[in-house]
This record gives C-alpha cells, structure tokens and sequence, in this order.
C-alpha cells in the first residue's frame, strides 16, 4: 500500500511538469509570431488620406495652431553703439604760483562762479610793500628824466646824461610791473566761469607753490569720448548726430554733435577715438560718467520689419512661413539690419504681410494652419473661444503654441 502511493505521487508530479512545459512552448511561440496588420483609425473628418496627413501638418488635415505677426513698415536709422565717459568742456585744479598764507577764501562748495571772479586771496602784504617801493623809484626816476631833459635843452648836460635818466626810467617802471604781477598772484582768480568743488584748505593754512586748492568744472557742455572701430572709418564725419544715454537716467536721451576725429588709429586695439559735445545747460549728466552712444549714420523711411523669431535658417537661404488663405507657404527672404530683436526683409514680403512667429518648425510648404489671435477672437470655424470643446490644446494658456495637437480626441 506504501509502495502504491508513492508511485502515484511521483505519477501526479511528472503530468504537472508536462503541463508547464508545454505551456513555456506555446507562449515561447506566440511571442515570436508576428504580428498581424493593425487596423487603421478613420480620421474624424471622414475621407482624408494618409499620405495627404503627412504633407500638410496635423493627421487628419485639421489646421495647426501658430501665432503670427504683421510685417511693419517703419523709420530705421543706421547707426553704431559704443560706450564712453563724460569730460568738462573745461576742467582745472586751481594751485597757488607763490607761497603764502590763505588770507579769504570768497566762495562755497560747489556753488557757481563767473570768470574773474576772486576766488582765494594770500596774505600780500610783503607783495604791496614791494609795490610801493617800485612806485617810489618810478616816480624819482621820472623827476630826474623830466630835469636832465630840461637841462639837455639848455645844452647843460650831455647827451649820454639824458640817456642815462631815460634808462633808468625803463628800470623803475619793469620794477613797478615786477612788484604788481607778485601781488597779482596772491590772488587766485576764476580762469572761466564754471562751478567749484570741494576746497582742501582752509583760511591761515600756508600753502606752498602748486599745492592743490579746489577744481573748477565747467559742466554748461559736456565733451564725450568713445571709440569706435577702424572699420567705421569711412563713414564719420563732424557734424553727425548722436543720441546719448546714461544708466543713472534710464528713459531719458540727450542729443549730441560729433566734434573731431582723432587722426591716428590705435595700434593696440585698431579703434578710432571721437569726441562729441553735448548740452548740459540743466545740470543732469556729470563729468565721469559712463554713457552709452549711439552714432546715427542715417534714417531709412518703409523698411520691412519682422520678429527674428519668424526666421528659419536654411543653408541656402532664410525662409519665413507666410499665412494665406489659411495655409503657410513657405518664402525666402533676404535679410538687412538687426536691432532690438527686429529684422529688415529686404526681398520677399510686403507690408501688412502676416508670417508664422512661433510653431513654424513643424510646418510644411501648404500646411493648413489657424493664426491663435483668430482662435481667441472666436472669427474661425469651430467653437468659440474659451469653450473647450474642439480647441486644439495649442490654444489653451497651458499648451504651448510651437507644438502641433491633433484633435479632441484623437489621442494627439
């Protein structure tokens, strides 16, 4: 009975094994059967064919969702940016030609001054005895000139006296000359009119020759130095117009005059150094500022603009997606200026124009497409705008606009 039983349990053990190896066979090949043809989908508006899907954008021949922009005729200046600094039509530092004491200093910081206006006086008082000793000469030397021509005219004197007394005449009045031009220099005047800076002294200070007093700065015409490269060098010439713009006043532009031309290029960097001069008479702008300029060549009137971004590269030549009739035909341009994210069409467009700005790089030559100003504006075709009903998912906030989406429910 033992025997029996064991002999039926090694029998159920081995049918088990036959069963999942064949199984393991019959999966084995059905998995490398192939696969049958699967049927294909109708498209939902009925009729359109499979190779007509693939040559005009979306399946089913639904047009794609692109955003577009009108090509705008507008006033362009041709023109070269640079950067420069601001310099004083006038700047000096006012430093004292003798030594001495400050005796009155007649000016505040930074106020405005005329020219010849006394700014620092020294102490003159050796200065106004020397020039009253000389005054002293002067007139003994006249007196004895006036006699010895009296005399010579009487025939008592020679004449070699009377060119003595006239020599030494010339003598007293350089020494009286000599005595005024010291004690004019104790008197530190104002060179040009302009306004002054902060002072480095004070009254009873004794300041030695060529000491630093105070600057004097005339900010009334601003000159502005920049560079430009010598490539440019054909187009400049003084008189041409600038526009001029600072960071510390962003929004606001100051015209300016190109005033000269350096006439040596520099080795180092092969640039071309300018100066121009501006208007400052409101006191804005300051010497040592850094600015940006903008050199104007000269205004172009109806040139054809266009979002770079409408812009396709191509080896041989640009091309633009241009929207009519509700297709994209495809258009090589040939392109100008580049400013501000903008580019000139020299060739192939007109004004008024609508190109494809976003979504192009999934078009083809034909391909129907539906601008997205038009989807909103609820002037197509389909449902209106904002219902969420057969609105491609390209025209919903969430859904990018350069991505190609089928329709509802096409699985796209």
């Amino acid at each position: 009975m033992v025997m029996s039983s064991r002999n039926n349990r090694f029998l159920v053990l081995a049918v088990a094994l036959a069963g999942l190896v064949a199984l393991g066979y019959l999966a084995h090949a059905g998995f490398r059967a192939p696969a049958g043809p699967m049927p294909a989908a109708a498209p939902a508006g009925g009729g359109a064919k499979a190779g007509d899907a693939a040559s005009s954008g979306p399946a089913g021949g639904f047009p794609m969702a692109v955003e577009t922009a009108k090509v705008q005729a507008s006033e362009v200046a041709v023109d070269a940016t640079a950067v420069g600094s601001l310099r004083s039509n006038e700047s000096v530092v006012l430093r004292p030609e003798i030594a001495g004491r400050i005796a009155s200093i007649n000016f505040k910081d930074g106020v405005a001054v005329r020219k010849g206006a006394l700014l620092v006086a020294l102490d003159a008082a050796t200065q106004a005895a020397e020039v009253d000793q000389a005054r002293a000469g002067l007139a003994l030397a006249l007196a004895n000139h006036q006699r010895t021509q009296d005399l010579f005219a009487k025939k008592f004197v020679s004449g070699q006296a009377l060119d003595n007394t006239q020599a030494a005449l010339k003598v007293q009045e350089a020494a009286l000359a000599l005595a005024l031009a010291r004690l004019d220099k104790t008197r530190i005047r104002a060179p040009f009119s302009g306004v002054v800076g902060i002072r480095n002294v004070s009254v009873g200070d004794y300041v030695k020759e060529g000491q630093e007093l105070v600057n004097l700065e005339d900010i009334g015409t601003l000159k502005v130095d920049f560079r430009l490269p010598e490539s440019y060098l054909g187009r400049l010439r003084p008189g041409q117009q600038l526009e001029v713009s600072s960071d510390a006043l962003p929004g606001q532009i100051f015209p300016a005059v190109l005033d000269a031309i350096n006439p040596l290029v520099e080795a180092s960097g092969r640039a071309i150094s300018l100066r121009a001069r501006l208007a400052n008479g409101a006191g804005l702008l300051r010497p040592g500022m850094f600015v940006r300029v903008r050199l104007i060549f000269e205004r172009r009137d109806n040139v054809l603009l266009i979002p770079e971004q409408a812009l396709v590269p191509d080896s041989r030549a640009p091309y633009v997606y241009r929207v009519a009739d509700g297709k994209a035909q495809r258009v090589p341009i040939r392109t100008g200026l580049r400013r501000d994210a903008q580019v000139e069409v020299v060739e192939g467009l007109r004004a008024g124009d609508e190109v494809v700005t976003a979504g192009q790089l999934k078009l083809r030559d034909g391909a129907p497409v539906r601008a997205l100003a038009a989807e909103a504006s609820g002037t197509s075709g389909g449902p209106p705008a904002g219902s969420g009903e057969g609105a491609p998912a390209s025209a919903r906030p969430e859904a990018s606009a350069d991505k190609a989406v089928g329709p509802a429910g096409s699985g796209k």
